[in-house]
């Protein structure tokens, strides 16, 4: 068995990311190609673009911390509307009725119904 020795990371100034970048953001540019054209692996490239795009930590945390305090305010609970009508749906085999009977009429409703479905 061979030892192989590891060749060290590169590492890459903030000046070369910075150009690197700046073409990438380029309309129709191609990160692959870019990263060729320096003599790079298209990876890191890639790596780069997504730290660009993410905020840092403190950033993020001063944006999601609420400026202000929570305000408790008093709402009243709202009484729900009745019903102005009723809506009734009957099938039988390919035929269905629906109707529509004021609720100030439920009675005749279902005198109407219980005829209906004698």
């Amino acid at each position: 068995m061979q030892d192989s020795k590891r060749l060290p990371r590169r590492r890459h100034d903030a000046a070369l990311k910075r150009q690197v970048l700046a073409e990438c953001a380029k309309p129709e540019a191609s990160v692959a190609s870019i990263a060729l054209a320096y003599g790079l692996n298209a990876n890191p490239v890639h790596k780069w673009r997504r730290m660009a795009e993410v905020p840092s930590a403190r950033q993020a945390t001063e944006r999601l911390t609420p400026a202000h305090s929570f305000i408790a305010l008093p709402l009243t609970a709202s009484q729900p509307t009745p019903a102005q009508e009723l809506v009734i749906e009957l099938r039988r085999g390919a035929l269905t009725v629906k109707v529509s009977w004021p609720v100030a009429a439920a009675s005749e409703c279902a005198a109407w119904m219980r005829e209906l479905l004698r």
